[in-house]
């Protein structure tokens, strides 16, 4: 890149590569375009436009301001503070793409361990590189069946308490295959199992949902792979420290978001998807696994196992066309879950757990609200309120509150609905002054 200073820069410049006028650099930009009418400020400095920005960012309120009860798929955890320390380590920092293993054994290590720790906790044989997101992670799992049968099965079942989202994400990866029919349905098991046949490819669930329920599974399990059909399970890595894992209750393959494991909110991202799936399928799985090897000396070392070349050269012939992976953010997740440790995790589940039940509970007795979840739920709920949820979210914002979302662009049968959320974040305190303003909004 080359940024002139002067005219005699620019001179140069032109000199050094043989050009005669500037304009000759723009020649094969059709001439209309060429110069349009830009309504610009006058020039600033750096210091003046650096100044600019951060008056401009101080009207931004974060969570070290508000007390957030926003969920929906990205939650507020703490992220203990060895989680940043490493990730701003050079060696990880900008470690690139691990193709030469002798010079990149401490991020290949640190891709294991993930690995390794994922599919612990899904339940799974194997978990790949990680995503970009839990969307992405669902997505490419459909990827897998449909390869998986050759794409002779054409029906994909879709619970519609999936996120929204990644109904989305899963609807624009298949749509462009041969004739796919996406079944969106009600998640109660039952009404799954009515819609299985032999054309069934694969089924997806989430586990907990995004109304924040928790539904048996183990009865839809079989009748999808007495069909011969493919099951997959969207979780809240969180959740799994207190539930039944996915795997144990017979999922093939099991996504989610990893934003929980020591990732902060950071306005939406980066985040980082993952993917784990049973021994069978691992040639099928997209992005890459790494796996632990011993050299010629004995010694213990780390390996790319299995990457499809086909991802990276032949992409026309690929099953997936990911070919990058969240490197540094399952860094994160791996120092996440080895800092808590087991039990560590089970604690945060458990205080996510309580203090939803807790705040359910004295939501319940307020009036102008009521708990929508018939089923059991995790650390997340519906709140079906007498007055609209914008208006209850600005009030609570005035008062220094980020609330739930309001869902009734994708759920229209509940009346006024409000998805809550709560995390080890939330302490007594916060739950009670919350309800406090729940009460005064509805009343006003």
């Amino acid at each position: 890149m080359f940024t002139p200073h002067t005219n005699k820069d620019v001179s140069e410049m032109l000199k050094t590569i043989r050009v005669e006028h500037l304009s000759d650099l723009f020649i094969d930009i059709p001439e209309e375009h060429r110069y349009p009418e830009l309504t610009l400020p006058d020039n600033t400095s750096e210091m003046e436009v650096m100044s600019l920005m951060r008056e401009i960012s101080a009207a931004n309120e974060s969570l070290d301001d508000l007390d957030c009860f926003l969920g929906a798929g990205a939650y507020n955890h703490f992220c203990p503070a060895v989680v940043d320390s490493f990730l701003r380590s050079g060696d990880f920092y900008s470690a690139y793409t691990p193709y030469q293993p002798e010079l990149s054994q401490g991020t290949l290590q640190a891709i294991f361990e993930y690995q390794t720790l994922i599919a612990n906790l899904t339940g799974m044989d194997a978990s790949n590189a990680s995503h970009y997101d839990g969307a992405t992670s669902m997505a490419e799992a459909a990827l897998l069946a449909y390869y998986q049968y050759r794409g002779k099965r054409k029906k994909f079942i879709v619970s519609n308490t999936v996120h929204p989202h990644y109904r989305e994400v899963l609807v624009t990866y298949l749509e462009g295959l041969d004739d796919l029919e996406v079944i969106v349905c009600d998640p109660a098991p039952k009404k799954i199992i009515a819609l299985l046949d032999e054309n069934t490819a694969m089924v997806f669930v989430q586990y907990p949902d995004f109304l924040g329920n928790i539904w048996s599974f183990s009865d839809l399990s079989d009748h999808i792979h007495d069909l011969g059909s493919m099951f997959c399970v969207a979780s809240n890595p969180i959740a799994l420290a207190l539930y039944l894992s996915p795997g144990e209750f017979g999922a093939d393959v099991v996504v989610g978001e990893g934003q929980p494991l020591g990732i902060p909110l950071s306005y939406g991202g980066p985040y980082l998807g993952f993917f784990a799936t049973k021994k069978k399928y691992i040639r099928k799985i997209s992005g890459r696994l790494v796996g632990e090897t011993i050299d010629k000396d004995g010694n213990k070392g780390y390996v790319l196992t299995l990457t499809a070349r086909e991802q990276h050269i032949r992409r026309e012939k690929a099953t997936s066309n990911i070919c990058t992976n969240q490197g540094l953010l399952a860094l994160g997740a791996t120092i996440y879950l080895s800092a808590v440790g087991k039990q560590g995790l089970i604690d945060v589940a458990n205080l996510c757990y309580q203090k939803a039940h807790y705040a359910a509970t004295q939501i319940e007795a307020l009036s102008g609200y009521h708990v929508a979840n018939t089923e059991p739920f995790f650390n997340e709920f519906v709140v079906e309120c007498s007055v609209p949820v914008n208006k209850i979210s600005s009030h609570l914002l005035e008062h220094g509150i980020l609330g739930g979302l309001d869902i009734a662009a994708f759920y229209p049968e509940f009346n006024n609905p409000m998805l809550i959320a709560f995390t080890e974040m939330n302490d007594k305190s916060q739950i009670d002054y919350l309800l406090e303003v729940l009460q005064e909004v509805a009343h006003d």
